[in-house]
């Protein structure tokens, strides 16, 4: 009598090799466990998205061991939803960190510090490069300015600008500082092309 075509057989022959037949096994039954894992996953994150900010960040403490700075729902989401699959699947390779190091390295990033950081788990703190303005004169150049009856002189510094011995980010905010309200910078000081004609 012959099984039907349709029909797996699952069992191992009496004269396969025992450990082939434990290996057969393990690698279905994994397959079958990884699969069945994702397709919990998947629900789990179709039923985060009925979860309050609160219980998603209760669940990413959970996960990460720590308490998320986000308060945005989406963030904390697919940070969860990260972590789970990395859990399941695993983490980056040995290559791909080294790689995402090397455009790390490359870019400009301004790190923010994790309150309570301190240490080696304090991050480092990459200051932003601020682009400076071309419109501005070369470093070193002293503007002067009379208003309200006083001699005003402010120097321009490579990143800054230095007025009053205090350091201020922008002309257009000692142009406040001295006259008590919000001016443009450029034409406080006479440097557009319409003050100058």
């Amino acid at each position: 009598m012959h099984a039907p075509e349709n029909l797996k057989v699952s069992t191992c022959l009496p004269w396969a090799p025992e450990r082939d037949c434990a290996k057969r096994f393990t690698t279905e039954h994994s397959r079958e466990r990884k699969t069945s894992m994702q397709k919990t996953i998947s629900v789990q994150i179709n039923e985060f998205r009925d979860m309050s900010v609160g219980e998603l960040r209760e669940k990413y403490e959970e996960l990460f061991n720590e308490t998320p700075r986000s308060r945005n729902k989406q963030n904390l989401i697919k940070r969860i939803a990260y972590r789970m699959q990395e859990q399941l699947e695993g983490s980056l390779s040995e290559r791909a960190r080294k790689r995402a190091a090397e455009l790390a390295d490359e870019a400009h990033i301004h790190i923010r510090a994790q309150p309570g950081a301190q240490g080696e788990d304090a991050p480092v703190k990459i200051p932003a490069q601020v682009k400076r303005d071309p419109r501005l004169p070369a470093a070193g150049t002293v503007l002067v300015r009379e208003f309200g009856g006083k001699r005003h002189e402010v120097t321009i510094r490579e990143q800054d600008v230095l007025y009053a011995g205090k350091s201020y980010r922008s002309l257009s905010s000692v142009a406040r500082a001295i006259s008590g309200t919000p001016w443009n910078g450029f034409r406080f000081f006479a440097l557009t092309s319409e003050e100058k004609e």
